[in-house]
């Protein structure tokens, strides 16, 4: 059985998956996507990377503003596809993915029903989890809670990244979203997802759950640090006598201290970026600070940025 098939997605991690389709022998009818979107001084207008893709290769695309649009559902239903497949996309109405006779299946980064959510990546670093891995399901009206087709393990390394997850992660997806349709072509209607005790959420990343809480230990705020290390960072407020500004942590290591330490988080400027911890310091080593870009910590000291003696918050 050739599927006939409407992709929808918008980031880049989702044009990994749909290239793959393109190349393969099911039938990529159309793909939707985000609006485009201006931005900037100029009000430039930026595409979706999926977009751009689909330009590329002549695929014929779907912007809907609004998804219970009646011409974007006649387009869809016009469209006859067996299935849809939705990868690092908004949440569907009913009404748009119960038009396939086979359904909507989702690829989620992450082992459902573990960190249902989304920001997945991010929160199995901050957590500290030693492995992850991918889940391809069934759509249903509850957010992440289909039944599921296929997992793939992750291991996650001691020193892991959001970015060096991610590209795991994308690895992992190209492969599996066609072993996922595969599946889908032999009747694979997958099974019930099932809970533990210690079911874990990936809520969205907001200014609260990525700010710096140092009363934590040294090596909760490193992982921290790692799993907001591409956007939005963690980040902690600098009190001065003049009033306060937003400090970044983007990169950092820890080295501990025999004794418990009395100086509370003070930012030390010298030959480096230091933050005094209760167990020890903070060494940042790429952090941005106001009306700034991202900087190493040889830029920032160079640069005569900041002062010695502020106070972490």
């Amino acid at each position: 059985m050739s599927l006939k098939i409407v992709f929808f997605g918008t980031p880049d991690f989702a044009v990994h998956s749909l290239k793959e389709i393109y190349n393969s022998n099911f039938v990529l009818e159309c793909v939707v996507t985000n609006p485009d979107k201006k931005s900037g001084r100029g009000r430039k207008i930026n595409k979706s990377a999926v977009k751009n893709f689909c330009l590329e290769n002549n695929i014929k695309v779907l912007q809907p503003d609004e998804f219970t649009e009646t011409e974007f559902i006649l387009k869809l239903k016009r469209s006859k596809a067996d299935l849809f497949v939705i990868v690092a996309f908004k949440k569907l109405p009913k009404l748009v993915w119960e038009i396939p006779p086979l359904g909507a299946i989702n690829l989620h980064a992450s082992i459902l029903p573990n960190y249902r959510g989304a920001a997945p990546i991010n929160w199995v670093i901050i957590n500290q989890l030693k492995e992850t891995g991918i889940t391809t399901f069934f759509i249903n009206e509850k957010i992440d809670s289909g039944k599921i087709i296929l997992i793939e393990k992750i291991k996650i390394d001691k020193y892991e990244t959001y970015d060096s997850l991610k590209e795991k992660m994308i690895l992992k997806s190209k492969v599996m979203i066609i072993s996922t349709l595969n599946e889908v072509v032999k009747g694979n209607n997958g099974y019930n997802q099932v809970y533990s005790e210690n079911f874990k959420l990936a809520p969205k990343l907001n200014k609260y759950n990525t700010r710096i809480d140092w009363s934590a230990p040294l090596d909760k705020i490193e992982s921290k640090i790692r799993g907001l290390s591409s956007y939005p960072g963690a980040w902690t407020e600098l009190i001065t006598i003049d009033g306060s500004i937003i400090f970044k942590i983007f990169s950092a290591s820890i080295e501990y201290s025999e004794k418990e330490s009395n100086l509370e988080n003070i930012l030390l400027v010298k030959d480096k970026i230091i933050i005094t911890h209760y167990e020890g310091i903070l060494i940042c080593h790429e952090i941005q600070i106001p009306n700034k870009k991202r900087m190493k910590a040889e830029e920032v000291l160079n640069g005569n940025h900041l002062k010695p003696f502020f106070k972490a918050k």
